[in-house]
């Protein structure tokens, strides 16, 4: 890779320009060559259960097997429909090696919401957790697609057998109230196929590991296509990029073989929790916490608290209002929260209050980041020290990747550096595309110089040292504690009310956590129609995930227009933050 203007000042001395060439390997060799290194280190630790890097790919094995005995082949889609557990990685590295792609999917959608996703990703089958709710919405979801069996994970699959005894006679366990037996297969009945590899030729470049799915502000969500090596050279890159210097002397380290332990806050079924924490500890030989709901406990949050303290947590990737969330925690001074030597931060800005307090009660670092689904995701990230970082921006991108700032209107003209204009991303962990959305791609790449870039819809520049800064947002999604909501989406659903005639979904600031955002909807109703807050508010609990329902709902007599009659939510926004 020829230098660059970010090579050029704060590039961290130790950390490689480029990486090429990139291994033309699947995905699942992270496993299996961890697996043979260094079997017998523990990979997940869970509720007093511990599984090595051998039995993960013993059963992710096993579960390639099944598949393939249930008419699963090379290409089909196989979805997950599960929170961070143990099951998570094991499916996944499963699906793969079956030659199959994995769709995930949010634990917290609706029925209607997870129908359109099986539906649009062509899913043959999918992996629900044993749950009241979870299991239930599965069963109800794959009415009118081509899911043909459901494979049902219980919690107890990997509890101490006296723990899910126990658990199981006190209800504590959780627990479908039905099961449709015709086509229900449980996680536990698939441990008893052939343990060992099947041969399925898989072709990095080309072959798909995961759809994974982004939302727009003028459509329905989109499958992000990534193929193995977009995955696993995101992984390398980022390996590559971090380095530990708890002292600040200059003599850097990467991450420790077997050493780290991950906390697993961030759900795996989003590209940043999936790479970052799950597959990248995966190729470390890290020990990874699963941690199925980041805002259990008593207070809230105190799950990832109890999880540091308890298994000696090194490493964190969250989002802002985590971090806020641990350094506003009551007990907080009750924990020790030492062990954490480094930690990232993306999906919204990261304020240096924040961040200063979360290293004085850690004594740690933490950086910001910058990615998309449609990047694997990470393609920035500050140098991982307090000396070089520097706040308000994404910082620096990763090794072989390339930023270009160009102009609004084409995405084709390269703008000064210092001016603001559309981000454009070109590198190996870039996306092939969006799932049979061929004008939806075509739209989002350019060809630039003889290479390809992608544009993020995200408009920024490069400061004096090649650090990248966003200063707005091309579209208008909502960052909802790190997760992100998208307008016309929520606007589509409202608008199946009888009695809304006119919608407007904007994000507000949150006054605890000004990084945050919530929910706003403006509605107009119909003529003759009355209806409060409280109603709307209750009618989306199930129609949407809670980060996407509207936190607030004020009804007006009329929503400012355009010409043509489209809703201006910018003229709602400025009138809101004004007042």
């Amino acid at each position: 890779m020829e230098e660059q203007i970010w090579h050029k000042y704060k590039w961290p001395e130790t950390v490689k320009k480029s990486l090429e060439p990139y291994p033309n390997e699947p995905l699942h060799k992270i496993l299996e060559d961890i697996a043979a290194k260094s079997g017998d280190l523990p990979y997940l630790k869970f509720m007093g259960t511990t599984t090595t890097f051998t039995e993960t790919n013993t059963m992710a094995n096993q579960v390639a097997n099944y598949l393939i005995s249930k008419g699963v082949k090379k290409g089909d889609k196989v979805a997950m429909f599960l929170p961070n557990t143990p099951h998570y990685p094991i499916i996944f590295f499963g699906i793969l090696k079956a030659g199959a792609t994995c769709v995930t999917c949010n634990p917290t959608y609706t029925a209607d919401e997870l129908n359109y996703q099986l539906k649009d990703s062509e899913a043959v089958m999918v992996f629900a957790f044993d749950h009241e709710k979870f299991a239930p919405s599965t069963y109800k979801a794959i009415k009118g697609t081509q899911v043909k069996h459901v494979v049902i994970c219980q919690t107890k699959d990997f509890l101490p057998k006296l723990k899910a005894i126990i658990g199981g006679l006190l209800g504590k366990v959780p627990k479908s109230p039905f099961y449709e037996d015709a086509i229900t297969s449980f996680f536990s009945e698939i441990l008893v196929y052939e343990p060992t590899k099947p041969k399925v030729e898989i072709n990095p470049d080309e072959d798909l590991a995961m759809l994974i799915y982004t939302g727009g502000t003028t459509g329905l969500p989109k499958g992000v296509m990534l193929s193995h090596k977009n995955i696993y050279s995101n992984v390398l890159q980022i390996n590559e990029y971090v380095r530990i210097d708890p002292e600040e002397t200059g003599e850097s380290q990467s991450f420790r073989h077997g050493k780290e332990v991950f906390i697993g806050a961030l759900p795996w079924y989003h590209s940043y929790g999936l790479t970052l924490t799950m597959i990248g500890g995966a190729y470390i030989a890290a020990t990874v916490i699963p941690i199925p709901d980041p805002r259990a406990g008593k207070p809230p949050l105190s799950v990832i608290l109890e999880a540091i303290n308890d298994y000696r947590g090194t490493v964190l990737h969250a989002v802002p209002t985590i971090y806020s969330a641990i350094v506003n925690h009551p007990n907080v001074d009750k924990y020790d929260l030492t062990s954490v030597i480094g930690c990232g931060s993306g999906a919204a800005p990261l304020a240096p209050e924040l961040a200063k307090e979360f290293e004085r009660i850690t004594n740690s670092w933490i950086v910001e980041g910058y990615g998309l689904s449609e990047t694997s995701p990470v393609t920035h990230m500050n140098p991982t020290n307090k000396i070089q970082r520097k706040f308000g921006t994404v910082g620096l991108p990763m090794p072989d990747t390339y930023v270009k700032i160009v102009d609004l209107d084409t995405g084709l003209k390269e703008l000064p550096q210092g001016e603001n204009g559309e981000i454009a991303l070109s590198g190996p962990q870039v996306m092939k595309g969006y799932w049979k959305r061929e004008k939806a791609s075509a739209k989002v790449f350019r060809e630039i110089d003889g290479r390809k870039y992608f544009l993020t819809g995200d408009i920024g520049f490069l400061d004096e040292e090649g650090f990248t800064v966003i200063t707005d947002r091309k579209k208008d999604m909502i960052i909802v504690g790190g997760l992100k909501a998208y307008p016309r989406e929520i606007e589509d659903i409202l608008y199946e009310h009888p009695k809304i005639k006119l919608a407007a979904v904007i994000g507000l600031p949150d006054e605890e956590t000004p990084s945050n955002e919530y929910v706003a909807a403006y509605l107009v109703l119909k003529e003759g129609e009355t209806a409060t807050e409280e109603e709307i508010i209750e009618w989306c609990r199930d129609r949407m995930a809670g980060y996407k329902r509207p936190r607030k709902v004020e009804f007006r007599d009329d929503l400012p227009l355009s010409t043509v009659g489209k809703v201006l939510r910018r003229v709602i926004k400025e009138e809101e933050l004004k007042g």
